[in-house]
């Protein structure tokens, strides 16, 4: 069974660029027609997809987000990074590394997908 792990810092500052890692094991991100995603949710909010990366290395974003949203790979290590830039306090939210089967995601979870466990994000000077 495919297992995801984010790590990352839990404070980020105003107007800094936010970095998160998410290690994969029990699966490759290389195999299988997944999308490797980035979703949050916020207080009282449901989930807002980011962005994915699939198995070729091809990228996925939310035009929401697009303008300040990177995603990429690291496949020596089986893992998938997120760059978000330019962070506001309105960013602070739960982050999620996920499995998906596929796109446009809604606003909540699909069984079958998986997910890490999140990592709690502030953004606050």
């Amino acid at each position: 069974q495919v297992q995801l792990q984010e790590s990352g810092p839990g404070l980020v500052k105003p107007s800094q660029t936010l970095s998160l890692t998410c290690t994969v094991s029990g699966g490759s991100i290389l195999s299988g027609y997944y999308y490797w995603s980035w979703i949050r949710q916020s207080p009282g909010k449901g989930l807002e997809w980011m962005g994915a990366i699939d198995a070729s290395g091809s990228t996925y974003y939310s035009p929401f987000l697009k303008s300040r949203t990177s995603i990429s790979r690291d496949t020596s290590k089986n893992q998938f990074t997120l760059q978000l830039s330019s962070v506001a306090p309105e960013d602070t939210a739960v982050y999620y590394c996920a499995r998906i089967r596929s796109l446009p995601y809604g606003s909540s979870w699909l069984p079958g997908d998986y997910r890490g466990q999140g990592t709690q994000v502030t953004v606050s000077s």
